[in-house]
């Protein structure tokens, strides 16, 4: 008898027959069980037959699947794949059209299945589907069902996209660029574009040429906003799969048309709630447009260049204009420079001599020198009243420009992580990003004031340089975590937070720091911490029955597939199955996959995750890395794969399937979390104690009297 492993209870169905229960032994062949199957029902011909899963994707079962099988699950026997090939191979070259668009659309459904795909591609079906879309015959639902097909079938890496003929591919761009076109086919052949791009060079530049961003701009202002998505997911392939030569001058025609504004004002501040695909997009965006930057800021200043130098001096004389204004021949060579090399220290420079030196530094190089020249430029007041008035101050309060530019310039980009490549998973973006041209630069000329500022309340000298820095970069970071929507509100926030409101903040964390660290007050918080610990484990677990929705995510792209899994209420069983865009939280019972906690044997995370191993170990993707864990079930055998969507989810589940273990919750967050509610709770205790010292001792208990002749003897009372 076979180890209960190796045996799962599941049912059989057929159309017009009782189904079948049965043990399925695991190491019998899958042709003996077919075998089995066919001949309870009388079926001849079992090599004609398959099973498959009755719900969700209905995948065929295959020797090297058939592990995945869960005692309960549903099984129906269908037609074998290759014999369903056959048939639908047979039914697209039929001239009734109700035959082929049927045959066509659940061509549609079936190709999503490897096997099937496998066998269907073996008898050349790509080519009958290449046939149709360059004839251009077929329109309307049967094109949208080939289109789909075809769609299906690449995903699945059987062929190269670099095989497609010029006449295909022009074909399916000629539907995107045609205005009298259902929407659903626009949508399929934005999609197989966006998929073509980064595959190849020439692919990229056939795209590029043929779908003009004009075109683009037109359907992002579509107020279909799945046919939106699609063609902002195209712009998106074609920006990171240019050069860097061509992927500024897509971002410079980009912005000649207001494509920011659109966004900020169509996209963000839409009625509809902004998907977790169309975030991630404008995040990408953000990110490309940023990195624009990266060359500028990765450059040394070169003191021979004529062009730097101009705008090195151009600093200078738009601060002492008057003072530039006298003849040339009025002053001796000398005097000149000596003129020169006051007015740069006034500015801000270390070394005034020669203060290109100053800007060898990269990062941030010529990018501190773009900022600076642009905020004397727009904002010619401004600079030239933060200039002139540390030119007025005592030598040790004045406030160095240059300097304060180059370092502000420097903290911008790590905020802001500029020269860093694109996440594959992340959304966080910023509003107020699109809602301005020159971000960084707006950005930059908001902070430098607000350095200035910081610098008079702090009453600083050159000795607290790196202190008042530290200060603008709090000042900056906190206000960026409250998402402000513009830089206007950026700028009210910012200024809000002076350095009072700072030192505030910073004594508020210091006081509860200290309290916390008093003796009692420790041994209270490790009394208090099983009794939390148990809190968060319940919050955990409540979580991971609420489920979570996960997207797959190949080498290749951002898929658009979604999955989502959820613990079951008696916290038994993981349940998890493919769902549609938009379904926020299935039933459980719509969830065909499922997975016996006490089957589990383990958790992996980031680099011991199976999925992580077979992509690239790239910087590219760092993030899913750092998101990614699977589960180890049946005897260490099979994984369940996950990349969660936020870090946030990942420690909840990671915790969460820690806690199932019978192990300790290890995530950050649960440091976190167990700090928030050990302070909630400290302070309810103390909070009698407000303002009294709490001893680091208790204090010491007296001696025992040398007699108890002070107590009463209620006996001789008595008599």
């Amino acid at each position: 008898m076979p180890p209960p492993k190796d045996v799962v209870k599941i049912a059989i169905q057929m159309v017009g027959a009782i189904p079948q229960l049965i043990d399925l032994q695991q190491t019998k062949p899958l042709a003996s069980v077919l075998k089995d199957v066919c001949d309870t029902w009388s079926l001849p011909n079992p090599e004609r037959y398959a099973l498959q899963y009755a719900d969700g994707r209905q995948t065929y079962i295959t020797e090297s699947n058939r592990r995945d099988i869960k005692n309960g699950s549903i099984l129906r026997l269908t037609v074998s794949p290759d014999q369903e090939a056959d048939r639908l191979y047979a039914g697209i070259l039929s001239n009734n059209v109700d035959v082929k668009t049927d045959s066509l659309k659940k061509l549609a459904g079936l190709s999503q299945d490897v096997t099937f795909a496998q066998e269907f591609i073996s008898r050349n079906g790509l080519k009958q589907i290449y046939s149709i879309v360059e004839e251009g015959n077929d329109t309307g639902e049967m094109l949208a069902h080939t289109l789909k097909a075809f769609t299906e079938l690449m995903e699945h890496d059987f062929v190269s996209w670099e095989n497609l003929s010029t006449v295909f591919i022009k074909k399916i761009v000629s539907y995107v660029n045609m205005n009298a076109v259902d929407a659903a086919i626009q949508q399929l052949s934005l999609s197989i574009l966006e998929n073509m791009v980064p595959t190849s060079r020439l692919l990229f530049e056939l795209v590029k040429k043929e779908v003009t961003l004009d075109r683009l701009l037109t359907h992002l202002q579509a107020t279909n906003a799945e046919l939106q998505l699609k063609a902002m997911a195209l712009l998106i392939a074609l920006l990171l799969s240019a050069t860097d030569a061509e992927r500024r001058d897509m971002m410079d025609y980009l912005r000649e048309k207001n494509l920011r504004q659109f966004i900020h004002k169509n996209i963000i501040h839409s009625s509809e709630p902004l998907g977790d695909e169309m975030a991630h997009y404008l995040y990408v965006l953000q990110s490309v447009s940023l990195n624009l930057c990266e060359p500028r800021m990765k450059t040394s200043m070169d003191p021979y260049s004529q062009e730097q130098r101009d705008l090195l001096q151009s600093l200078r004389q738009t601060a002492f204009e008057s003072e530039s204004e006298a003849p040339a021949g009025s002053f001796s060579h000398e005097r000149r420079r000596s003129l020169c090399a006051k007015e740069f220290r006034k500015l801000g420079f270390m070394n005034n001599s020669n203060p290109a030196e100053d800007l060898r530094r990269a990062p941030p190089g010529l990018l501190a020198l773009d900022n600076m020249v642009y905020f004397s430029r727009n904002t010619p007041n401004a600079y030239s009243r933060f200039v002139l008035e540390n030119s007025s101050r005592e030598d040790k309060h004045e406030c160095p420009f240059a300097r304060s530019s180059i370092q502000l310039t420097l903290i911008l980009c790590e905020i802001l992580h500029i020269g860093e490549p694109c996440s594959e998973t992340a959304q966080a973006f910023y509003p107020m990003f699109f809602g301005q041209d020159h971000f960084f630069e707006e950005l930059f000329c908001i902070c430098i004031q607000l350095v200035n500022k910081t610098w008079k309340e702090m009453r600083a000298t050159q000795e607290d340089f790196d202190k008042v820095m530290q200060v603008v970069r709090e000042q900056i970071t906190r206000t960026l975590s409250l998402k402000p929507t513009s830089l206007e509100l950026f700028k009210t926030r910012v200024n809000a937070l002076n350095y009072s409101e700072i030192l505030k903040l910073r004594q508020t964390e210091r006081l509860h720091q200290e309290e916390t660290l008093a003796v009692p007050v420790l041994e209270l918080r490790e009394k208090l911490k099983p009794e939390l610990l148990e809190l968060i484990r319940q919050q955990r677990l409540l979580h991971l029955c609420e489920g979570t929705l996960f997207r797959k995510i190949s080498s290749r792209r951002r898929q658009d597939k979604l999955w989502y899994c959820r613990l079951s209420p008696n916290h038994k069983v993981l349940h998890y199955g493919d769902v549609e865009e938009g379904v926020q939280s299935p039933p459980i019972e719509s969830l065909p996959e499922k997975i016996p906690v006490a089957d589990m044997k383990m958790l992996l995370v980031g680099k011991e995750c199976p999925h992580t191993k077979e992509k690239s170990s790239g910087k590219q993707n760092k993030d899913v890395l750092e998101l990614a864990f699977s589960i180890v079930h049946d005897m260490e055998e099979y994984c369940l794969n996950f990349i969660a969507p936020t870090r946030y989810e990942f420690c909840l589940w990671t915790d969460g399937l820690n806690v199932l273990l019978g192990k300790e919750m290890t995530s950050e967050r649960t440091q976190t979390d167990l700090d928030v509610l050990l302070s909630m709770e400290l302070k309810l205790r103390l909070l009698d104690l407000e303002n009294i010292n709490i001893p680091d001792n208790p204090p010491p208990i007296p001696k025992p009297p040398s007699n108890l002749n002070f107590c009463y003897d209620f006996s001789h009372a008595e008599q």
